[in-house]
């Protein structure tokens, strides 16, 4: 693994841990409500959805952790791959559906990793 793209997926891996907090466990508070630009009622509202998609994005970060821990480089890189193009796919899904940002803040970061895993930098 070069050095880019294990930085780049430990960064990628710290911010998937980042929304996850922000999702599962202070989706209601200031913080929660001013990073998603929520009323205090609709963030009581959808404070299940929101802890089980911080739930998905926690699955995103272990199986990043993952990938940079595994002994087998070969294995390492595969687990790259996959976790770097899932949080890519996810921040296009998610630009496309719910807010633009989200390509920026999950798409982008995940491209430029998946990029970097890809050609060995």
């Amino acid at each position: 693994m070069g050095i880019i793209s294990t930085v780049a997926t430990a960064v990628l891996a710290a911010e998937h841990t980042y929304i996850m907090v922000l999702e599962m466990f202070l989706w209601t508070t200031p913080r929660g409500r001013k990073a998603f630009r929520l009323t205090p009622e609709f963030a009581e509202q959808t404070k299940s959805l929101a802890a089980n998609q911080g739930l998905y994005n926690g699955f995103l970060a272990a199986g990043l952790a993952w990938s940079l821990a595994h002994p087998e480089s070969e294995v390492a890189r595969q687990l790259q791959l996959f976790f770097t193009g899932c949080v890519f796919v996810a921040g296009l899904y998610g630009g496309a559906t719910a807010h633009k940002k989200i390509l920026f803040i999950q798409g982008l970061p995940g491209a430029l990793s998946l990029a970097a895993v890809a050609l060995g930098l």
